[in-house]
């Protein structure tokens, strides 16, 4: 998804609404996922990706000290596939090597809420890249919001639909609309990450020295 042109400012609000409309990944290559055994058919496919691309849903609350007992959605992508869990006990335990596993990059934006519920779940994110800071090289010192991201990098318009974000998570059937909008949360930061690699902007610290391997194959470091 390169574009020749390179911006090197951040567009307008107006200019991103000219530019083309983001094409997610197809819904053949979006899989939702709600019971064990589905994680089991997956688990070595999960386990060989070095970079996942990373986002959480939770059904909103409304009411004045409601508190959320989300999330109720966890999206994890690759650069040719989406994964939507819906979560319940036997997933979360599923998951969990994942998120602690240090040899495994999850990226995304915004993930210091996600962070916080996790950790109320006992737990801890490891080897999290935060991808809406990784702009100062732009002279963007505010951390930078996904769809502001892909303008700046791919000239694309990343819808952003209020309607769908406040949907009910929780729910056992999620719409098209919801799969198509919780799968292109998770993609689209891998496409970020692929493009801020190529470019030698990514933070140095990347998590540790076989992982670097393992994404940077070419580097010696």
């Amino acid at each position: 998804m390169r574009m020749e042109q390179r911006l090197d400012t951040l567009p307008s609000k107006e200019q991103i609404q000219a530019f083309p409309v983001f094409k997610n990944l197809p819904m053949q290559q979006i899989q939702v996922i709600n019971c064990l055994e589905q994680c089991h058919a997956l688990e070595q496919e999960l386990k060989s990706c070095a970079v996942l691309g990373f986002d959480s849903e939770s059904k909103p609350t409304f009411k004045v000290g409601e508190v959320s007992t989300g999330p109720h959605l966890i999206q994890l992508a690759t650069l040719d596939k989406a994964y939507l869990f819906q979560m319940n006990d036997s997933i979360w335990d599923f998951l969990k090597p994942i998120f602690v596993n240090r040899d495994q990059i999850k990226v995304g934006f915004g993930l210091k809420n996600d962070a916080h519920l996790f950790r109320k779940k006992g737990i801890e994110l490891n080897s999290v890249i935060e991808l809406s800071k990784c702009f100062k090289a732009f002279g963007l010192n505010n951390p930078v919001g996904l769809k502001n991201a892909m303008a700046l990098l791919f000239q694309v318009n990343f819808p952003k639909s209020k309607r769908i974000s406040t949907s009910n998570w929780a729910s056992k059937k999620l719409s098209p609309a919801q799969i198509d909008y919780a799968a292109a949360d998770a993609y689209a930061p891998v496409l970020v990450f692929e493009e801020l690699l190529r470019r030698g902007l990514l933070p140095k610290e990347i998590p540790n020295t076989s992982l670097k391997l393992r994404i940077r194959p070419s580097s010696t470091a």
